[in-house]
């Protein structure tokens, strides 16, 4: 399985994006993406539909951004 991946331009970094299913306060579910520095088994292959990747300046961590 080819896992989305994108590399810090600040420290040259991998990260592969993730999703989970979370259950808020409310009972209501909602799917969260994150990036990690290791391809897990809920790696995804794909960004989600209107999502764009930005990364954060300061510490060069990339994050998705509805775009």
């Amino acid at each position: 399985m080819a896992t989305y991946s994108t590399v810090s331009k600040k420290s040259g970094k991998t990260y592969y994006l993730h999703s989970k299913v979370v259950t808020l306060k409310g009972g209501q579910r909602q799917t969260i993406y994150y990036f990690a520095g290791d391809a897990k088994s809920n790696a995804i292959d794909a960004l989600p539909s209107g999502y764009i990747v930005v990364e954060n300046e300061r510490t060069g961590l990339p994050l998705l951004k509805k775009g």
